[in-house]
Parts: structure tokens; C-alpha cells; sequence
């Protein structure tokens, strides 16, 4: 199948690939450019793993085509803090209340609470639960995930 040239700006930064049509976002971030920390899951839209914000919407990457990606704003979790010195306050928090158990959910659930976030800085635990409704964690009971979360919005609160 031939190949395409397109320009991705992932975590602020230009790369110029040349893909297939057909690849999606998630192959060509962990493919193509090494961004492993983008999870690959069920491959179907349902898990949430490989959540990325697309122009600062929360998006399935296993669902978006790398094309439709070309010339947009790609944040992965790799991008969250800048310069990856310290931690991101989504990462710290889920840290520091015990939101991470075997962490393979945890890329795409920081993600869609980041999202949430950029619209809603101080949401309530329902509004927490209802954003993270697409994203599936096998280990924690999302109670820890939820908490973690709310702290990050209770700072933003004060």
C-alpha cells in the first residue's frame, strides 16, 4: 500500500512520517515515533487506554486515523509536563492517593481528566465519574482515581 508524508505535532514538537492510510494515531505514536506510553487496549473505542488529546479534545488514538492527526495539536502523556522534569499536578496526584496500580489504564485516565479539566476545573465527583465513563481500570475501583482527581480540583478551587 503506498505511503503517505505527514507532519504531526506531538507535544509541541513537528515529525514528519510517512504512513499508510490506513494506520492510526496509536500505531504511528508508538511505532513510528517511540511514544510507547500511549496504551494499546482493546482496539475498539471501549477501553479509553489509548486516550490522547486531539486539538484538546480526549479522543480513542486506536480510532483516529494518523492522517486525520495531520497538522493538529497531539498531546500525549509523555507531553503532560513540560520538559519532564517534575511531574504534571494530574500525574502527582494519582501518585500521592494511590490511583496507580498496574498503570496501564493510567496514561489515557490522566488524559481524559485533563480534558475534563481545560473545560471544568472544579468538578463535582459525578461530573469526574461521568468523564472517565470511557476509560476502563481493571484494579482500583477508580475510587482512588476519582480522588485523585478531585484534589487536583479542590487546589484549582483556592
Amino acid at each position: 500500500m503506498p505511503k503517505v508524508a505527514i507532519t504531526l505535532r506531538v507535544n509541541g514538537d513537528l515529525h514528519e512520517v510517512m504512513v499508510a492510510p490506513h494506520r492510526t494515531l496509536d500505531e504511528v505514536l508508538r511505532d513510528e515515533l517511540g511514544l510507547i506510553g500511549t496504551k494499546v487496549g482493546c482496539r475498539t473505542g471501549d477501553c479509553g487506554a489509548c486516550t490522547v488529546l486531539l486539538d484538546g479534545k480526549a479522543v480513542s488514538s486506536c480510532l483516529t486515523l494518523a492522517v486525520e492527526a495531520a497538522g493538529r495539536e497531539i498531546l500525549t502523556i509523555e507531553g503532560l509536563a513540560p520538559g519532564g522534569e517534575e511531574l504534571h499536578p494530574l500525574q502527582r496526584a494519582f501518585v500521592e492517593h494511590g490511583a496507580v496500580q498496574c498503570g496501564y489504564c493510567t496514561p489515557g485516565m490522566i488524559l481524559a481528566a485533563r480534558h475534563l479539566l481545560d473545560k471544568n476545573p472544579t468538578p463535582t465527583h459525578e461530573e469526574i465519574r461521568r468523564a472517565l465513563s470511557g476509560n476502563l481500570c481493571r484494579c482500583t475501583g477508580y475510587a482512588k482515581i476519582v480522588d485523585a482527581i478531585a484534589a487536583v480540583a479542590e487546589k484549582n478551587r483556592s
